[in-house]
């Protein structure tokens, strides 16, 4: 039943996964020992596409964690939820990847990753038919850039034919974490420009803003960060797990969304976002919800959306819905803001009508966008890069692992190219295409015919 196999690799993409998890638990009503606690015949129907289910009646999640180092691994097992997953599936090192982009792709993951798939084979011959994988990970850190990418181009080698998406958590210019950061993130992306169909592009920064301008949290945690990361996931794959009036998979959705294919990241928000204090007073509508998701303020990335157009959106909206009134807001929102949407692509938004609404609420909605507002991020990620490049500045760390400084260049080099694709795409007109088609015409017409 359309299986999808979940991987997180890594600190961050263990926290987020691990969130993840209780939410989808909580949807399917699974308790943190894996026995069924819900009530709702619905919950049970389709929970193969994340779960298989145990001799005993348990529900196990189609997990693989993988780092590095052990503590990460061990949080989560002395976590509420710690006994759901299946001990063979924790699959760690001792030494760490230390934010060495280099180590977790070259020396240490590369130890690993055999283990790693080896998981990941058994876990894939125990599903029906597997639509495709995701993985959580960051791309400033070590393991979850490095052995993420590695792990990315193993997957897409063995399984070439099945979606691949990444929820992938990117540098942002306030929040950072790490030196070496630039390095990392550039490494990485070079990676997931090849290797991966769709990348949902999240970051520390917008996950604060959110949560500080529109749930008045004073101080949050990361916790309160990876319930935000995990609404959207669970709202990505809402349509293969419970039933709807208009369905859309991993592969309908990026079918629709990706329209070249290294144009695949993707801007997230979720609506409805609404301070505690502030809940009893506002009656949610779907204009309301089609307001808040296409606001500027909702996005999960720090760019900014009216920075550049929309090529494609999609937008999954979950609960008892009228389909007509969902459509006439569609419509609505490209008309009012068509200047934000390129016009040589002319029907660019996508619905999803999911009919079960996430748990404590009576009808939500999911946004994804391929804007090429995008591109700020890329831009400042790569100026970072190249001032510490330029300097050769940490170059050490990565080259004693055995990587060659060429491999930089290149990495650069693909960053620009995809700035510049983005800017192309955003400054193109349906004028110019015209043009070049009427001289092909008229060079066809120029040829004398051979008798």
């Amino acid at each position: 039943m359309r299986e999808i196999i979940h991987v997180q690799a890594g600190q961050c993409g263990n926290q987020i996964g691990q969130k993840f998890w209780e939410t989808i638990s909580e949807e399917h009503g699974i308790d943190p020992s894996g026995a069924y606690a819900g009530d709702n015949d619905l919950q049970l129907e389709r929970i193969n596409v994340y779960y298989n289910e145990g001799s005993t009646g348990k529900y196990v999640p189609r997990s693989v964690l993988v780092d590095l180092e052990p503590a990460t691994m061990d949080v989560i097992r002395a976590s509420k939820y710690g006994k759901l997953f299946r001990p063979d599936n924790f699959i760690f090192g001792q030494s760490g990847a230390g934010n060495s982009w280099a180590r977790g792709f070259y020396t240490e993951g590369a130890e690993l990753v055999e283990s790693v798939l080896d998981v990941i084979r058994k876990e894939a011959e125990n599903t029906d038919c597997l639509q495709g994988f995701q993985l959580c990970h960051s791309l400033g850190g070590g393991t979850g850039s490095g052995l993420g990418s590695l792990l990315l181009s193993k997957i897409r080698e063995e399984y070439p034919d099945r979606m691949l998406c990444t929820y992938s958590v990117v540098p942002s210019p306030k929040v950072s974490d790490t030196v070496v950061e630039p390095y990392n993130a550039v490494l990485s992306v070079h990676q997931l420009v090849e290797n991966c169909d769709a990348t949902f592009c999240i970051d520390n920064e917008a996950l604060y803003d959110i949560c500080f301008r529109t749930l008045k949290l004073n101080n949050p945690g990361y916790d309160e960060l990876n319930q935000l990361v995990s609404a959207v996931m669970s709202g990505v794959s809402t349509s293969l797990r419970f039933p709807g009036q208009l369905n859309a998979d991993l592969r309908k959705l990026f079918v629709n969304m990706v329209p070249f294919p290294r144009l695949h990241f993707f801007m997230v928000g979720f609506a409805p976002l609404t301070a505690f204090a502030s809940q009893q007073y506002r009656n949610l509508s779907v204009p309301e919800l089609t307001a808040q998701m296409f606001d500027a303020r909702n996005m999960m990335a720090a760019s900014d959306p009216r920075h550049g157009r929309y090529l494609t959106v999609s937008a999954i909206f979950r609960g008892r819905l009228s389909t007509k009134e969902v459509e006439n807001q569609m419509l609505a929102v490209q008309q009012k803001n068509s200047s934000y949407f390129v016009e040589w692509i002319p029907s660019s938004v996508k619905t999803t009508l999911c009919d079960i609404p996430p748990v404590g609420l009576k009808m939500s909605g999911t946004f994804i966008g391929n804007s090429t507002a995008i591109q700020e991020l890329f831009k400042r990620v790569n100026e970072q890069f190249t001032l510490m490049f330029r300097r050769k500045a940490f170059m050490h760390w990565y080259t004693s692992e055995g990587m060659d400084e060429m491999e930089f260049t290149e990495a650069e080099s693909n960053m620009h190219d995809l700035v510049s694709e983005y800017q192309q795409y955003q400054e193109a007109s349906v004028e110019e295409g015209m043009e070049e088609e009427e001289e092909y015409i008229d060079e066809e017409e120029e040829q004398p015919l051979d008798e």
